[in-house]
């Protein structure tokens, strides 16, 4: 079967470092570089993260190592009003425009837009009440599952599934289960809901990126899979499609070297261009799993292949022998599985050197 085509998310993020006049620019390079989505991140910092909160590694890294997460947090804030001017101006740059709720509030104001899908992160891939609320509100979700052992991946999707049917049962890890077991309950999650396989962390070592993880949710849950990439460079992402990713997440930035937690994790619009076109290749090579020749290369098989011909003049009524017949090019004639049929028999007329038998 033809391989779908690939859903390809240019992650802005928090790229924009609290600009709008940047993070338009970004909408601007993720349609210019070919992507059907242009992603960005929805929070409120302080329903976030507790002051105590310390950053990642990879943050100390690339901001200010003595602020607080808060306080970087609140640095990239996107104020509820410039999404309305980001969808906006996505619309008419023909790009879908998509963001990540880390918060109750922030996901109500993005159902409140009236999104084709929700975006939940790994981060959030446990919290529970956070993804019952998307499926209660029975919103399209892609799903990360950075961190995620494959029994945490089916507790939510169990969380999701009782949301999403509506169940009477209060909510609760029992509930939960049970709705995980149910296959009606279980049923609503297919055309709702996608999972992206990702490893969390920024960059991400290519030793630990695990691609074979895709299938092995595919198997388990039978939803879509994707992959959120976070590795330097594009060709784990390409190779994510090889493998049948049908969604890739890749960060997107304007300068890989500008401060900010995910900049050096990103590709640069001509970066991210490559990497479209060559996702569209990979999609065409893929092919429909047929082994036939391609019209392409039918009218090479009469010069490639072989035929068998006479390896010396042959007269008529002459008993063909091993040594009497080889096979060379072209292929026009017959074809050399017929050698050992050909030996031990009579020739009905002359055949000269190399002539086709």
């Amino acid at each position: 079967m033809t391989k779908n085509r690939t859903l390809i998310i240019a992650e802005a993020g928090v790229n924009h470092s609290g600009s709008l006049e940047t993070a338009l620019a970004l909408v601007d390079a993720a349609a210019d570089a070919g992507a059907d989505i242009v992603k960005f991140q929805t929070f409120n910092a302080s329903s976030l993260a507790g002051r105590s909160a310390r950053k990642a590694d990879y943050q100390q890294r690339t901001t200010d190592a003595s602020e607080s997460q808060l306080t970087m947090l609140q640095r990239l804030e996107l104020p509820q009003p410039a999404h309305h001017t980001l969808i906006a101006h996505a619309k008419t740059r023909g790009i879908a425009f998509l963001s990540t709720p880390f918060d109750h509030q922030s996901l109500e104001f993005l159902l409140s837009l009236k999104l084709p899908r929700i975006k939940i992160g790994s981060g959030d891939l446990t919290n529970a009440p956070l993804l019952h609320a998307v499926a209660k509100a029975g919103a399209t979700l892609i799903l990360s599952t950075g961190m995620a052992t494959l029994g945490e991946v089916e507790e939510a999707l169990g969380v999701l599934a009782h949301g999403y049917s509506g169940s009477s049962d209060a909510p609760g890890v029992a509930a939960f289960r049970a709705a995980w077991r149910d296959p009606g309950a279980r049923q609503h999650l297919a055309g709702k809901v996608s999972l992206l396989h990702c490893t969390t962390e920024y960059p991400c070592p290519s030793v630990d990126v695990n691609l074979a993880a895709m299938a092995a949710m595919r198997a388990a849950f039978g939803l879509p899979v994707g992959y959120s990439d976070h590795t330097d460079g594009f060709e784990i992402s390409l190779a994510a499609v090889a493998l049948g990713a049908d969604i890739i997440e890749k960060h997107l930035t304007l300068d890989r070297d500008a401060e900010g937690p995910d900049h050096a994790a990103s590709l640069e619009p001509d970066d991210f261009t490559r990497m479209v076109a060559a996702i569209r290749n990979i999609e065409g090579a893929i092919g429909d799993g047929i082994k036939t020749p391609k019209d392409s290369e039918v009218r090479n098989i009469p010069v490639a292949r072989k035929s068998v011909v006479a390896a010396r003049p042959l007269q008529a009524g002459e008993i063909i022998g091993p040594a009497d017949i080889t096979a060379k090019r072209p292929g026009s004639g017959r074809s050399p599985i017929e050698y050992w049929s050909l030996v031990g028999t009579r020739t009905s007329r002359p055949y000269a050197e190399e002539e086709p038998l």
